[in-house]
């Protein structure tokens, strides 16, 4: 009896840890389901603050809210395009690491542009212009290479595969066409053989001699023997023939 509630104890206690777990995890999943809509939301507030910006204020102000929407978009874009990859082709980890160096980079001289944007002195801010675009645009030259070498990369299997499909449909398309057989053409008979040349009589003694040029020279010479005369037998009668008289006993 105590073996028994020992384990119902410890199939209590297992369904209790097991259910804590489950609901650790659907809080954690909606937690960072919750706080990626927050960050896109922010971004999107954010992106449509810098574009009224780039309209509302001319200037160095809105010179910088041009810099910063231009480095978000791109390091967005690229960020994406490689998470998205990644999935597919393993290659794509080494570039993920590269993006995330250089997105180090480029979250230093996105927080430099906002810092700059609440900068009095436009004199100063005009002065540094010049270096903030260059960086800017280093930034996201190299970032725009990583996305369009994925790109091109995914593009490329993508043919690949198009390319070996379409063989392949077209092989299966031609043996679906091929619904009649060619008929066999019917060979040419074989003439038939000569007959086998008889044997030679032997001799009367069973024995063949090799020919010699005497013997074949008196074969030559001796005449061709005739056919024997068969004996007469009666001879047809014609109308014009007298019938023989006989002869008289007297």
């Amino acid at each position: 009896m105590e073996a028994v509630l020992t384990v119902i104890a410890l199939l209590f206690l297992l369904s209790v840890a097991l259910g804590v777990y489950a609901t650790v995890k659907a809080v954690r999943a909606a937690k960072r389901g919750v706080d990626r809509t927050i960050a896109q939301a922010r971004r999107t507030v954010e992106d449509t603050t810098l574009r009224a910006r780039t309209l509302a204020q001319p200037g160095p102000a809105g010179e910088l809210a041009q810099l910063r929407l231009t480095l978000r978009t791109s390091m967005r874009a690229t960020q994406d395009a490689l998470h998205a990859g990644v999935a597919e082709d393993e290659s794509l980890k080494e570039s993920l690491g590269l993006f995330e160096r250089l997105g180090a980079h480029g979250h230093e001289l996105d927080a430099e542009l906002r810092r700059l944007e609440t900068e009095p002195d436009r004199g100063t801010l005009a002065a540094r212009l010049p270096d903030l675009r260059e960086r800017t645009e280093r930034i996201t030259r190299s970032a725009d290479a990583l996305r369009w070498a994925a790109h091109d990369r995914a593009r490329r299997f993508a043919d690949d595969d198009l390319d070996t499909l379409s063989a392949q449909i077209d092989v299966e398309a031609g043996a679906l066409r091929h619904w009649t057989k060619e008929r066999p053409t019917p060979s040419a008979s074989p003439w038939p053989q000569a007959p086998a040349p008889a044997p030679e009589p032997a001799a009367a003694d069973g024995q063949a001699w090799p020919e010699t040029p005497e013997s074949r020279a008196a074969h030559d010479a001796a005449p061709p023997s005739r056919p024997s005369l068969s004996p007469p037998g009666q001879r047809a009668a014609y109308p014009w023939q007298k019938k023989p008289r006989p002869e008289s006993t007297t």
